[in-house]
């Protein structure tokens, strides 16, 4: 087994024990729906004052702080509108059918609560650093508050690596997959280039992160909204059975149709669920950090520009790249593609997805949440090889969750094998060796196929490349912040620079990696995070309840002066 996909199974092994288990879904949601009903529905009672706070309607000039209410808004949406919302949406898709969609909704909804509560207890208990710049997030009211140390630690730390793993490794992973298939720019030149870009930004600190966020969010979220409307109208034919698709299949999951194997009810809402944290990453801890350096003496005020985000990020912009997705049909069909070695897996037996009996039998092979994996097996042996196309037998190839067709081996240099090729435990064991053929794809992939059937047709790609290009490198703007703030804490203002070299140094390194490792990764990265910061807020459920009461009392003593 090579070393990449040794990795990619103990990233795999964590995930089981982290955001993959029932009880981080229990947690999760559990908080969300606790302060929902705690607080009485802030998401809907709030939702009016939230906008008008963002358009400075109550904005004091003098108030402590670094930044605009619409700059920390648009420097944490910068963090969390991403590759969560193209590619993730589509991966989502991908593993637990159209019902992932409607489990990203719920996390979303309760999410807008959860984030409220996070960032007003952030921005409550902020502290002003030795530079004079506002400093916070969830390790310092778990320090000053709960007077946990430990959690605090563990949350910074958490935070550390979950900016690399999660902010910005995705990022840039899936920038250079874009690039390299609709302008077949090699994957280290842009990787190199965005790093040099990255690198003169994020010297600046969270100023002029916030200015450029400010600036490129609004434009790219309109460029990429319209687009995707544009393919929705074309199918419009599609919308209603979408809808039908996501609903029906809430909890029964995803019949077998196409290439697309099946998914069960509990790989769909495990796989939204997380793929909505990691969209909107309510919960998570991060857009606190980003929050506590707004202007303002009111935390709740803060708190409720927050709850905006998870509506914006997942509830708008995710449901219109899920619709693009499944109103066009793209993700149930077999594509031309090169196929990562993390996908790809050789099994023992002849098996076809007309066959119901075989779907029936990958089917539970591939359902992580199954304890039957349907008798299969992984093959071993050698695969003769002819110009290029297999000629044995008794074995097939599954690349992303597909049965694989019209497969080509070929040497690094492009060149059609003839001869025998190894394959040890499902793997291939030489690693140079190249493999195209028909699968389905996933990730940015996928969406940037679905952008392509509409009005616009091969040309509706560039939207999805100059969106994800925005998005996604703003998000990793965004989050070298959030590194350098928790590096702040834990070490001091010395650590920010050995972060910063190290963050743009992974930035490239990611660029030329596997995009399902990348991706795995973000898995146990986000849920790492999440977990000390739900601990920490539910403890501090009676604090929050007195600060949105005392924001209340002053809102309208000030109102009636």
């Amino acid at each position: 087994m090579d070393i990449l996909n040794a990795i990619n199974d103990a990233i795999l092994f964590l995930d089981g024990y982290l955001g993959s288990h029932i009880y981080f879904i229990i947690l999760l949601l559990g908080v969300g729906l606790f302060f929902t009903l705690y607080l009485g529905f802030p998401q809907i009672r709030y939702f009016g004052q939230a906008t008008r706070i963002v358009r400075g309607k109550y904005t004091k000039k003098d108030a402590p702080g670094d930044t605009s209410h619409f700059a920390a808004l648009s420097t944490a949406l910068s963090g969390t509108v991403g590759t969560g919302n193209i590619g993730g949406v589509a991966l989502a898709i991908f593993l637990g059918g159209p019902a992932a969609l409607f489990w990203m909704w719920i996390t979303a909804f309760l999410g807008m609560t959860t984030k409220f509560v996070e960032v007003t207890l952030s921005h409550k208990y902020r502290e002003k650093t030795a530079d004079g710049t506002m400093a916070g997030g969830p390790m310092y009211f778990m320090e000053k508050k709960l007077n946990m140390k430990w959690l605090a630690v563990l949350f910074a730390l958490a935070t550390i690596v979950s900016s690399i793993g999660s902010g910005n490794m995705p990022q840039i992973n899936n920038i250079a997959e874009s690039m390299n298939d609709t302008f077949q720019i090699p994957n280290w030149i842009t990787g190199a280039v965005l790093a040099v870009l990255l690198a003169m930004v994020i010297i600046g600190g969270i100023k002029r992160i916030a200015k450029v966020a400010e600036r490129v969010v609004p434009f790219m979220a309109v460029v990429y909204v319209i687009g995707a409307i544009l393919v929705i109208a074309y199918n419009y034919q599609n919308i209603l059975p979408s809808f039908q698709a996501i609903f029906s299949s809430i909890f029964s999951g995803s019949a077998a149709i196409g290439g697309f194997l099946g998914a069960s009810f509990a790989y769909a809402m495990d796989r939204g669920i997380n793929r909505g944290l990691f969209s909107n990453e309510a919960g998570q801890g991060s857009a606190p950090i980003a929050h506590a350096a707004a202007k303002g003496d009111e935390p709740a005020s803060e708190g409720m520009v927050s709850l905006l985000e998870p509506f914006i990020d997942t509830i708008l912009i995710c449901t219109l790249t899920g619709l693009v997705i499944l109103s066009s049909g793209v993700w149930t069909e077999k594509h031309q593609n090169q196929f990562d070695r993390a996908d790809m897996q050789f099994i023992v037996g002849d098996y076809s997805d007309k066959n119901e009996d075989d779907v029936s039998k990958l089917f539970k092979h591939l359902d992580a949440k199954s304890e039957d994996s349907g008798n299969i097996s992984d093959f071993t042996g050698s695969i003769a090889v002819q110009d290029g196309k297999p000629i044995s037998n008794g074995y097939t190839l599954l690349n992303a969750r597909s049965i694989a067709e019209e497969v080509m081996y070929t040497d690094k240099n492009g060149q059609a094998m003839t001869g025998e090729i190894i394959v040890k435990d499902g793997r291939l064991v030489d690693t140079s060796i190249v493999v195209n053929g028909k699968s389905l794809i996933h990730s940015v992939k996928l969406t940037a196929k679905a952008f392509t059937k509409g009005v616009m047709g091969e040309n509706g790609k560039y939207i999805v490349s100059l969106g994800l290009l925005l998005f996604a490198f703003t998000t990793a703007i965004a989050w070298s912040y959030y590194g350098d703030r928790a590096a702040t804490y834990l070490f001091g203002p010395s650590a920010v620079m050995p972060y910063r070299v190290v963050y743009v140094g992974l930035f490239f390194l990611a660029s030329v990696i596997d995009a399902t490792i990348i991706w795995n990764l973000a898995y146990v990265t986000v849920a790492l995070m999440t977990i000390p910061n739900l601990i920490g807020i539910l403890l501090l459920h009676k604090d929050m309840k007195q600060t949105v009461a005392e924001y209340w009392t002053n809102f309208r003593a000030n109102k009636s002066d």
